[in-house]
């Protein structure tokens, strides 16, 4: 009967075959066989494409079986699932017995539906398309339906697919495989087969699609420290002949962050690197010093696939950290590759908690992203999402058993991971670390080393800054008063929450008996090397330590996670020497001694005056 409906194909086959009479007469018969009836080509894409012609040197062998195998090396986890859409016999040239040859177009011929909940499913999705008149009346009409898909996914894709090929939202075969997806039925012999390994072997040969059944995860087994996969954009195509050895067609999203340090202006310094791959983990400041976040994420590379696409960044800040706010809301840049974001297209919330403060920027759709004048940004699978922000160490925090150690700031992504759900995966946590520094500093008077000396009072400041001073808790300000550092009963000043630097002490009040050596003030710096992966930072003991001779005690300059420490030496004030009488003991004899003559004299004077006056 199908051959009937093809009397312009079959006479064109006659035709060419008239043309090539040096062919040999078997090799004639067999591509008869095979293009009688209805014949299609199908790709991996999905595309039936044009009938062909044109004869390889191989021989053509019809088939009923096939193998495909759909490899993810990253995702072991991942399963799959095949789902046969029409059943046909597959041709394909042979150029040896039972060696495919791969190069050449396989052809079916005998095409019928899978099965009747497939033929529903697939000529239900398009019961509304009334307007257009190409689409077969008949439900039976497997041919009929395959030659209408065909023409169709021509139109939609007119420089044709291929096996990378990601469907389009909306078009003919993104249709078909999200009708197909919400079948219930898993009849084996009728065409629905799982695998756990994405290995398919000996399926009845046709038509296919196959497309992600329960995505894998590399997460451990109590769900952390992973990534879930993405499901693929359906694969369409041929079971039988060759083997069809496919990957899938999706790409998880990844998420980093990034810490400018803040002598520099960038977040990646070297142009053979991207934010995800440059040395941009870890910065240091000081408390209350606004230091500049990067958030960055990618899209699927199937994204076009999806019609909704949400996508939520959500950083988790240590307690000692928080955003900078307006009002209760985190102040933050969303950009899309070049363009920033309206804010009206997300939400950026901030919620403190007791051990991590977080901030989420969330899109419910990306996909529908506007810049800030009204103008759609278009997303693909290139696309990269930024959030830019400030954050601060609180200076309330701030301790001594923090100095030296990493505040770490964890990002992750959840991502839609299914083109035809609202299902979503999320992405392994990415860190950043920040650090900040201190100072242990030792008051003694050169009479006694071993014994600090109390309420000695110092000023600090960062060389260079002269207004400004610093406190014990690390913030500056402008009163010099409110910052004085005084010694405690072991003679000892902390300062937390410092950056890296040059810094100068100096001594404004010494302790009483003793001189006031650190006057022009003891200049050290706070060098370190970061760690890029969260580890302890030790200053450098070699660090400079400048001021005048003796001021500092010799090797008293050491270095522990975080803290530089080191001890200043006040000289003891010195008395002038005095000689006779027993010096001090006959001053004060002889003092006494004319102040009573004095006094009596005074006395005397003044009775005398009162007796005149009298007379």
């Amino acid at each position: 009967m199908l051959r009937h409906r093809q009397t312009d194909l079959d006479q064109m086959d006659f035709k060419q075959k008239a043309e090539e009479k040096k062919m040999s007469m078997s090799k004639n018969i067999a591509r008869l066989a095979v293009t009688a009836g209805l014949t299609a080509a199908l790709s991996f894409g999905g595309v039936m494409a044009p009938v062909t012609m044109a004869f390889a040197d191989g021989t053509p062998v019809a088939t009923t079986i096939g193998n495909v195998t759909i490899k993810d090396d990253d995702y072991a986890g991942t399963t799959f699932k095949g789902i046969k859409i029409f059943s046909a016999t597959v041709t394909q040239d042979q150029t040896s017995p039972n060696v495919w040859d791969s190069t050449d177009e396989k052809t079916l011929s005998d095409i019928k539906w899978a099965s009747d909940e497939v033929r529903d499913a697939v000529t239900g999705e398009f019961n509304s398309d009334t307007t257009d008149p190409s689409k077969p009346n008949n439900i039976n009409d497997a041919a009929a339906w395959a030659k209408w898909i065909k023409t169709k996914t021509e139109a939609e894709y007119e420089a044709g697919t291929n096996q990378t090929t990601n469907l389009n939202v909306g078009t003919t075969l993104d249709r078909i495989a999200k009708a197909l997806e919400k079948v219930t039925a898993t009849n084996a012999t009728t065409g629905w087969k799982t695998s756990t390994d994405g290995k398919f072997n000996d399926l009845p040969a046709g038509y296919w699609l196959f497309v992600t059944d329960q995505p894998g995860s590399t997460k451990s087994t109590n769900k952390t420290n992973g990534n879930d996969d993405a499901f693929t954009s359906p694969i369409f195509t041929i079971v039988g002949g060759a083997d069809v050895n496919a990957e899938p067609k999706k790409s998880v999203p990844k998420v980093t962050k990034a810490v400018m340090d803040d002598k520099g202006d960038k977040f990646v310094t070297d142009v053979n690197k991207t934010v995800f791959t440059a040395a941009n983990k870890a910065a240091d400041s000081a408390s209350e010093q606004l230091i500049k976040y990067q958030l960055a994420g990618t899209v699927a590379s199937n994204i076009n696939t999806y019609k909704k696409y949400s996508y939520t960044f959500t950083d988790e800040l240590p307690c000692t950290m928080v955003p900078n706010l307006n009002g209760n809301n985190p102040v933050v840049e969303v950009k899309i590759d070049n363009s920033v974001v309206d804010p009206a297209c997300y939400s950026a919330t901030y919620a403190p908690g007791k051990s991590t403060n977080t901030l989420i920027v969330s899109f419910e759709n990306l996909k529908e992203a506007k810049d800030t004048h009204g103008t759609s940004i278009n997303v693909d699978g290139s696309s990269t999402v930024y959030v830019n922000y400030e954050a601060k160490l609180d200076a309330g925090k701030i301790n001594a058993d923090m100095l030296g150690k990493a505040q770490v700031n964890n990002v992750m992504l959840t991502y839609s991971n299914n083109p035809h759900t609202d299902g979503t995966g999320t992405t392994v946590e990415h860190p950043a670390y920040d650090y900040t520094y201190g100072i242990d500093v030792t008051k003694v008077g050169s009479n006694d080393e071993t014994k600090g000396l109390k309420g000695v009072e110092f000023t600090l400041q960062e060389q260079g800054d002269t207004n400004k001073f610093i406190m014990a808790n690390g913030v500056k300000t402008t009163d010099g008063a409110k910052a004085k550092l005084t010694t405690d009963d072991s003679g000892k000043i902390n300062v937390v929450g410092l950056d890296e630097g040059t810094y100068v002490l100096t001594e404004v009040t010494p302790a009483p008996g003793y001189n006031n050596s650190a006057a022009n003030g003891v200049t050290f710096t706070i060098k370190r090397d970061l760690n890029q992966n969260g580890g302890d930072v030790i200053p450098s003991a070699d660090s400079a330590i400048n001021a005048a001779s003796g001021v500092v005690k010799n090797n008293s300059a050491t270095a522990s996670t975080g803290k530089l420490s080191f001890t200043i030496v006040d000289q003891k004030g010195t008395g002038l020497p005095l000689t006779g009488l027993n010096g001090v003991t006959f001053t004060w004899i002889a003092g006494g001694a004319v102040l009573c003559i004095g006094v009596a004299h005074l006395i005397r004077s003044r009775k005398q005056a009162e007796e005149s006056e009298q007379e």
